[in-house]
């Protein structure tokens, strides 16, 4: 297996943005958004965590969350805002991060997977609780299948072949490990615990197709979290991977003009009011609507 080990980071102004990627992944996932972000003028690091990065040897939640924390008390001490952003499992360690660090600016959450419960997640996705305590912990691997998180086929056909080849690619690897799924599995719980006490600026950015965390997820979220500037995105035309698919300039737009209203509503003090939920797709709202009855 070929894992790129590289960190990212973009100098730039005095607001930072941890960008932290998806399990057992790689910060390629989020190339794109961290170039975007730092022509805007963002200083951006999407760092490798040990334990919970590809490549690394696999640790507890705890371990991910000290890993991040480590991140970003370094950031802080270098710059004068720090934001948090995370992708999939990523959103959900965001979620714990600022949890533990509430001086964080604000908090972009893409694709937040608190359970895997998307229309393409087999039966299978999670073995019973036995299995992480009998010999199938170290020998059991959920291996990754076509939609591979996109709607773009072209790029979907580039990611396939990628799998076949190295078994990981830009959006992540082909396999992930019983341990790295339980422990994820664990994480989400913690931070469904955790969310009504969180108070900062929240962007909730998630595709109404995502196969693999449906809208419950960011649905609770939205509807706990403590936040008093809270913006909602639903994307039609992306799968799980939005920061590759193609609505992906959408989502680097919206997440830098984002963390730009955030910081400047903090620098003048009007950062209180009522909750602000922006529907980028307002023609979605009936079959958002349709997604709660489904699930209710």
């Amino acid at each position: 297996m070929t894992i790129p080990t590289k960190a990212i980071f973009n100098q730039g102004d005095g607001h930072a943005v941890l960008m932290l990627h998806g399990l057992s992944s790689s910060p390629l996932e989020l190339r794109y958004l961290a170039r975007f972000l730092n022509d805007e003028g963002f200083t951006t690091s999407a760092p490798m965590l040990d334990g919970y990065s590809a490549g690394s040897r696999e640790q507890s939640m705890e371990r991910w969350v000290d890993a991040a924390t480590e991140q970003f008390d370094a950031l802080a001490q270098r710059y004068e805002r720090v934001s948090v952003c995370g992708l999939s499992i990523g959103a959900a360690l965001a979620l714990a991060l600022v949890h533990r660090r509430p001086q964080a600016q604000a908090l972009a959450l893409l694709s937040l997977t608190l359970a895997y419960d998307g229309w393409a997640i087999p039966w299978y996705r999670f073995l019973p609780d036995w299995a992480y305590y009998s010999p199938l912990r170290s020998r059991y691997r959920y291996r990754e299948s076509q939609p591979y998180g996109l709607r773009n086929e072209a790029l979907r056909a580039k990611i396939a072949r990628a799998m076949e080849r190295d078994d990981f690619s830009e959006i992540g690897p082909s396999t992930i490990s019983l341990p790295a799924l339980h422990e994820a599995s664990r994480l989400a719980a913690s931070v469904r615990s955790q969310v009504r006490a969180i108070r900062n600026d929240c962007l909730i950015v998630h595709s109404i197709d995502d196969e693999t965390s449906s809208p419950r997820n960011p649905r609770l979220v939205a509807s706990t979290i403590g936040s008093t500037f809270l913006r909602t995105i639903w994307l039609d035309d992306s799968y799980h991977m939005i920061t590759s698919d193609n609505e992906r300039e959408i989502v680097a737009r919206e997440t830098a003009l984002f963390l730009r209203e955030s910081e400047t509503a903090s620098r003048d003090g009007d950062a209180g009011g009522k909750p602000v939920v922006s529907k980028a797709l307002a023609r979605r709202r009936r079959q958002l609507a349709a997604v709660g009855k489904s699930g209710a």
